[in-house]
């Protein structure tokens, strides 16, 4: 590579990265910092997050314990660490299955519209009748807890809002001249949603998908302190919180440090949206 491309390439980053929205670098960040920690985290620590140790039972923060431990003597630091990964991917795989079945079933009410969207809306209307937080407790009971049952739970209720965030794109863009184009050229039903509808629908999803990240987790710690999220003795963070609950006024730590996990995680995927509205010109 001559000087001169160098010197274009080197120009053109710089610009974009000063394009890029503060939020959007801080939140990006701040998320990656918690993959990393997740990814890492049998190398940042010596504890094993699942053994009970009654040696060290309930021991504050210290130098042994950096967060202290909690009623069965297993290191919070290192339940946290481990924990991340649940939480992480409550908050990504939370979202792609109600992401792809949501934005199928916009696509099609708002492109084809009729029949098809009446049909549609109905099935729409029938899934937002019942309380959400409500509906996703009664699926993960009747599947059982674990991470399994509450993707499938999210899936089942959390559609409708990808669905119509979609469908209102999708009834405006069939009308569109370059779409409208499309269809005078011959291409194919299934071609002019894949390539001339979907691209521009998905992106008041794409925002929205980082702050339905951030409801996620809340909803999966939850669903945790209820008993209903990732079954023990596997670290989540909501159950940590509950665990501690009956210490708050002789070990506060055990529930203190994985709630401030939450909302550290939670205000970078929140920063994400926010950059992202910007940078796509869909927010203020």
């Amino acid at each position: 590579m001559s000087a001169t491309t160098a010197g274009l390439a080197q120009s053109r980053f710089a610009r974009v990265w000063a394009s890029l929205p503060t939020t959007l670098v801080v939140g990006v960040a701040l998320t990656l910092v918690w993959v990393f920690l997740a990814l890492a985290a049998p190398l940042l620590t010596e504890y094993d997050p699942i053994k009970v140790d009654v040696l060290n039972i309930l021991k504050p923060p210290g130098e042994a314990h950096w967060l202290g431990s909690d009623a069965l003597g297993r290191d919070i630091y290192t339940r946290i660490l481990y924990g991340a990964r649940a939480d992480l991917m409550m908050a990504f795989f939370g979202v792609v299955g109600p992401i792809i079945l949501g934005t199928l079933i916009g696509l099609l009410g708002g492109y084809f519209g009729g029949r098809i969207d009446s049909i549609l809306m109905r099935i729409f209307e029938v899934t937002v009748s019942f309380p959400y937080f409500v509906l996703v407790i009664a699926i993960v009971a009747v599947l059982g807890p674990g991470l399994q049952s509450y993707f499938i739970s999210l899936t089942l209720v959390n559609w409708v809002t990808y669905a119509r965030l979609v469908r209102s794109e999708a009834l405006v863009l069939r009308n569109a001249d370059f779409v409208l184009a499309a269809r005078s050229m011959g291409f194919s039903h299934s071609r002019t949603i894949l390539f001339h509808v979907l691209p521009n629908a998905m992106v008041p999803s794409a925002v929205f998908v980082m702050t339905d990240a951030v409801l996620t987790i809340v909803l999966g710690s939850s669903l945790g302190f209820l008993g209903l999220g990732v079954r023990p003795p596997t670290p989540e963070w909501g159950a940590m919180i509950a665990e501690g609950a009956n210490y708050l006024t002789t070990a506060w730590w055990i529930a203190f440090f994985p709630g401030l996990a939450i909302c550290i995680l939670a205000l970078g995927l929140s920063l994400i949206a926010d950059g992202l509205a910007r940078l796509l010109n869909t927010g203020p």
